[in-house]
């Protein structure tokens, strides 16, 4: 039998005699190098947390941490910056360091957020005294699926995530009601699962019977990489179109998906949030629960919903027979409040029926996780 040329070199060298090596590793090297490794983020038992730098040569260090005003790190005779704050309420806050004016993330921890422009925050996950609606707990697990597909619309293949409740697997023959979740600008469609925590918020919320179990679709949310890519009319209409045309029927080929209206729900936030407004109104035949959160386009003072949902407005009736939910929210210190508060408004002087929320937080994912959370508590819900 005749070998491949690579292979066959490669036992060649095997074969050949050779002079020996002199063996000179040491294992003990290993625990050597770990010496001069530190803890960052360390989270203390009372709440505090030390953020460390090592910087030997910065003349200033400064921490960004979500929700905070910039704090400054001081230097030890090692270069190693550090500062204790705290302590903090049990959140998952992302940050950066500011070394010199750089932006730079703490090179100790491998929690990351990530998004379209790359590396974009390390993240620290506070969840002491108590375990939050949005922390991992001592509940059934479900999983999340990584897949591709190819998006004709687009002419490309695209990347997923899909989240399956535990019941996906302890109940083979049921079937399950999907909901269609959409990012923000900035972010891929990894970020609902891992800023986001929405499987871990569902998971929770099942255990403790307020949510039905289902599956979560998170798709990418761009046409191209720019602002009118996922914002724009044109952008909307062609990603809407995706979604109809290619992610569903991937989903419903490939899942245990409950099919049809009413088995179906989309949401999003920011940018998604705009986009799932505007396709799920204009696909009331598809969805019958539509949830958005703090979304800009809605926002703004030169909003025109006839504009964005021609007709909408006008046909109460039709929305309220066909919309099982329609959900919008903000957080309170976020610039497009007002604007949300005029939708509501809106909404409600044309009898639409709808449900309005806001929480504590400006623009920002721990709103998100609250507004989803609020969210989940109604999508699929009997009367």
């Amino acid at each position: 039998m005749r070998l491949p040329l690579a292979l066959a070199a490669a036992t060649i060298l095997v074969a050949q005699d050779a002079p020996r090596r002199v063996n000179t590793y040491r294992s003990s090297g290993l625990q050597t190098a770990g010496q001069n490794r530190f803890v960052s983020p360390e989270i203390h038992t009372d709440g505090r947390v030390t953020f460390r730098v090592r910087a030997p040569k910065a003349s200033e260090v400064i921490l960004n941490l979500s929700g905070s005003k910039p704090q400054p790190l001081s230097k030890n005779s090692e270069g190693v910056w550090t500062l204790t704050i705290g302590p903090l309420k049990s959140e998952l806050y992302s940050y950066t360091y500011s070394v010199d004016g750089m932006r730079v993330l703490d090179q100790a921890n491998a929690s990351l957020k990530t998004g379209i422009n790359g590396l974009d925050a390390s993240l620290l996950d506070l969840a002491i005294p108590n375990a939050r609606f949005d922390s991992v707990q001592n509940v059934p697990h479900g999983a999340t699926h990584i897949r591709t597909y190819f998006s004709k619309v687009m002419n490309r293949d695209r990347g997923l995530y899909v989240y399956v409740p535990p019941q996906y697997d302890t109940e083979p023959n049921r079937r399950f009601p999907v909901l269609y979740l959409r990012h923000g600008f900035g972010d891929t469609e990894s970020n609902w699962s891992i800023d986001g925590r929405a499987g871990v918020i569902l998971e929770n919320m099942i255990a403790n019977k307020k949510a039905v179990p289902m599956l979560i679709v998170m798709t990418y949310g761009y046409t191209d990489l720019t602002w009118a890519g996922g914002s724009s009319p044109e952008g909307i209409d062609k990603l809407g179109a995706e979604l109809l045309t290619d992610v569903i029927p991937f989903v419903e080929k490939n899942y245990r998906s409950a099919p049809g209206r009413l088995n179906r729900a989309i949401a999003g936030l920011s940018m998604g949030g705009g986009q799932a407004f505007t396709i799920g109104i204009k696909n009331m035949d598809k969805f019958a629960w539509i949830g958005e959160f703090s979304s800009g386009l809605l926002s703004g003072v030169d909003f025109d919903i006839e504009k964005v949902v021609p007709g909408f407005i006008k046909n109460a009736d039709k929305a309220n027979a066909n919309l099982k939910l329609l959900y919008i929210g903000c957080g309170e210190q976020d610039p497009r409040i007002a604007g949300h508060e005029d939708l509501s408004a809106l909404l409600k002087k044309h009898s639409i029926h709808h449900e309005y929320a806001t929480t504590q937080g400006a623009h920002e994912w721990k709103v998100w996780r609250t507004l989803l959370a609020g969210f989940l508590v109604r999508a699929f819900q009997s009367e």
